[in-house]
């Protein structure tokens, strides 16, 4: 009888300039996965540590938005990036490399070639953290980055409805599959405080948190929708950087501290 071949192996790299890579991954969109990426980055900033932000979704990118990032990064040989920097990050998106309205009608093997190049290409310096803002699904850029990249481990955005979780749980088994550690799941959108002071949990409630339990997965955290963290990403200026003390912030501060943690 024939025996099965062994599975592939992948040379694995690291992103030169950092120590730790960590993926923020939904594998479904509209559930503010960008949002909780750019506020964590600036909350693990506001632990100490020296942060890049890789924005990783080619078709959709989000990043030069986010933080009013509207100058192109520079070349100084035509061959390395300089990554943007703002309030302290290096940043890096293929939002800052084209028109913001642009359509990027791209096959697969190009958005490879754009994910090697925004972290073989960019010279990254002396960050301990770089987050990397994952686009939804399951796709090419995941494979890419689980398969080529060294992670340090994945973060789970989600809302608690069940259509969402349906794609949480997709995402579980393909960090599974591809051995990457899975360093907690959060909770984005879990309630609405009214100006009356009462908790509305518009999109269900505890969804997130089961699913953590039945995956045996570390719960981070329950963030609110709030007025002042769509704002401040409207404007440009993340809530964690321009408001550090703020209750949402605090939040942030919470699971910052728990994935700084997973370090050691």
């Amino acid at each position: 009888m024939s025996q099965k071949p062994p599975p592939k192996q992948f040379t694995k790299y690291a992103i030169s300039g950092t120590k730790h890579t960590i993926l923020v991954s939904s594998a479904k969109g509209g559930v503010g996965k960008s949002t909780v990426a750019v506020n964590l980055a600036f909350a693990l900033q506001n632990l100490g540590l020296k942060i890049g932000l890789l924005d990783a979704d080619v078709y959709g990118p989000s990043l030069p938005k986010l933080l009013n990032l509207k100058e192109k990064p520079k070349s100084e040989d035509g061959k390395l990036i300089i990554p943007s920097e703002k309030f302290g990050l290096q940043c890096m998106s293929m939002g800052l490399l084209i028109d913001e309205k642009t359509p990027m009608m791209w096959r697969g093997p190009m958005v490879i070639s754009a994910i090697k190049t925004m972290t073989q290409k960019v010279l990254w310096k002396e960050r301990d953290v770089i987050i990397i803002d994952m686009p939804p699904g399951t796709g090419d850029t995941q494979l890419t980055f689980t398969q080529e990249i060294k992670v340090d481990g994945a973060v789970i955005v989600s809302t608690p409805q069940d259509l969402a979780l349906l794609d949480v749980k997709r995402g579980i088994q393909m960090f599974k599959k591809m051995s990457v550690k899975i360093l907690g799941l959060i909770d984005n959108m879990s309630y609405f405080k009214g100006d009356d002071n009462k908790i509305y949990k518009i999109f269900g409630e505890g969804g997130v948190e089961k699913t953590a339990k039945e995956y045996n997965k570390v719960f981070l955290g329950k963030l609110p929708l709030n007025m002042e963290l769509r704002k401040s990403a409207d404007y440009g200026e993340p809530l964690t950087y321009k408001k550090p003390n703020h209750e949402v912030s605090k939040l942030f501060e919470e699971i910052a501290k728990k994935i700084k943690q997973s370090f050691h």
